[in-house]
């Protein structure tokens, strides 16, 4: 390597490699279409795929409930087809104005037990051309876990997936989908049971199985995919008055579920529906998912509980994805394409990354990850109105659809947007969520933004450092050492910028163009 370049390792922030959303490969995953035909809803899906962490481009979703009396008669509900195909046509028709390459179509239980889902998945392709394809309950259970992934890259737990007519299990280690199993534990199956003493011996006897035959692996991380597992968590966020009501990576623990469901069946549902926002057709089904999700926790004891957003529909865009893409950590892929898209100056996230750094040197890597997502994000919002981007960048943040990102580490890089644009926090229709993290960490994050708003004064050129910023905690000093070429943009705002910083560390200032005299920034 010749004298003054660095790699391209070190280019492009080492162990996040060269970034992949302009590779042929990833833009191939530009507006992919699925359709998820289940027992109780379906939707279609546009993902725009090419960055590591998808965009959803549109999502709608129609409650058919074509599995609705399947028990009895086992047949799709009559008023459900009818729907479902009503539905169908109209998700085509979209796709084809939208210019979406060829939708792929999924089904699962209902279609695939009903006597008639032969009929069905014909009517659809003669009326629509579009060709259904039935998954069996293995298959389910995998793309389910890959949706998981497409979220967790590389974790490790047992993926809980719940429909209208069945609930999959599947084991995920180091990334990779394991043993996996079906049931007809879907609470739409269950409500068709008359004897609720009956209804709970399966549920029991059921789950037990699954148990036994899962390897009865215990204390790990349990994932709950589906509908009726998002509805008990947001009623779980209700009963705890818990601020953010994002329901991807939402946390609980056992004890915590254990009193949300006994809060369930103690209030009443349509309360509880209208306080949540809840669909009626949803929340009819939630009392028998809370019988399944109580004997579930009750057999396998996991240390944690998890809510993922991504299921199946995800599943198959991750099953699209290159490897090289899948490795990838979807944060910072995400946030590479927003800066690539909407910053003013795209590149410069890495430089101001490099010129905060001094401030966090001891910092852990799953620190250095969010402090690399704020920079990249710093200026992607410059459109908003000047009076309204703190406010702005702080809800585009903590609510954004991004995968990889606990609810606490939404709220730190939230925090630091927010004083990317301004001084102060208090005061904001914000302060509810600042909770999420302890006062230590909400100064980090100030710091942080507060060194990022120094940083965006003193732009030379995307990929050339204006200065160093030097900290010492012990001697309480800060200084901000310019380049010659960086002298002329240190001007009164800058100057305030960087006493602002200095003031949240609880250091003195001061500031150095090389070649020049120190002087006192306060």
């Amino acid at each position: 390597m010749s004298k003054g370049k660095t790699s391209d390792a070190e280019q492009d922030w080492g162990p996040f490699g060269r970034p992949l959303f302009d590779d042929p490969k990833a833009r191939a995953l530009s507006r992919v279409g699925v359709i998820d035909v289940g027992s109780n809803s379906v939707r279609l899906v546009i993902f725009d795929g090419a960055a590591r962490s998808p965009a959803y481009f549109y999502n709608e979703k129609i409650m058919a409930g074509l599995g609705a009396g399947m028990a009895e008669t086992g047949r799709l509900n009559p008023e459900g087809r009818v729907r479902a195909l009503s539905a169908i046509r109209r998700f085509v028709a979209l796709a084809n104005s939208l210019g979406i390459p060829p939708l792929t179509a999924v089904a699962t239980a209902a279609v695939r037990e009903a006597s008639d889902g032969p009929d069905f998945r014909a009517e659809v392709l003669r009326e629509t051309g579009l060709k259904i394809w039935v998954i069996d309950g293995q298959e389910e259970a995998r793309l389910s876990a890959q949706g998981v992934l497409l979220g967790w890259p590389g974790s490790y737990g047992l993926v809980c997936d719940i429909g209208g007519s069945s609930m999959e299990l599947a084991d995920l280690f180091e990334g990779r989908v394991g043993r996996r199993m079906t049931s007809a534990l879907g609470p739409l199956k269950l409500r068709e049971m008359s004897s609720k003493k009956a209804r709970r011996a399966y549920i029991k006897e059921t789950v037990a199985d699954m148990f036994d035959k899962m390897g009865s692996n215990t204390g790990r991380r349990l994932f709950l995919v589906g509908g009726s597992w998002r509805a008990i968590a947001r009623i779980d966020m209700e009963r705890r008055g818990y601020p953010l009501t994002v329901l991807h990576e939402y946390r609980m623990t056992p004890n915590r579920i254990a009193k949300t469901l006994k809060y369930i069946e103690e209030n009443d549902a349509q309360e509880l529906r209208a306080r949540c926002g809840i669909s009626d057709s949803r929340m009819a089904l939630v009392p028998y998912a809370v019988h399944v999700l109580r004997e579930v926790v009750a057999r396998f004891k996991p240390k944690d509980i998890t809510v993922s957003s991504y299921g199946i529909r995800e599943g198959m865009l991750y099953e699209q994805m290159p490897a090289e893409l899948r490795e990838r950590d979807p944060l910072i892929e995400a946030c590479r394409f927003a800066e690539a898209k909407d910053a003013r100056l795209p590149g410069f996230g890495r430089t101001l990354y490099h010129f905060v750094m001094p401030l966090f040197g001891r910092t852990s890597q799953a620190r250095k990850r969010i402090i690399r997502a704020a920079c990249l994000l710093h200026d992607v919002s410059w459109r908003a109105h000047p009076d309204y981007r703190h406010e702005v960048v702080f809800d585009n943040t903590t609510r954004a659809n991004l995968g990889g990102l606990k609810h606490s580490e939404r709220v730190f890089l939230g925090i630091a947007l927010l004083h990317r644009y301004t001084n102060k926090r208090d005061g904001t229709r914000f302060e509810p969520l600042f909770g999420l993290l302890d006062p230590k960490e909400q100064r980090n994050a100030e710091v942080l933004g507060k060194a990022m708003r120094l940083g965006a004064m003193l732009w030379i050129k995307a990929d050339e450092q204006p200065g160093t910023l030097k900290y010492s905690a012990k001697s309480n000093t800060l200084e901000l050492v310019l380049k010659e070429a960086a002298g002329p943009l240190f001007g009164e705002v800058a100057q305030s910028r960087l006493v602002s910083l200095a003031s949240s560390l609880e250091a003195e200032a001061s500031v150095r163009v090389k070649g020049a005299r120190r002087t006192n920034a306060g």
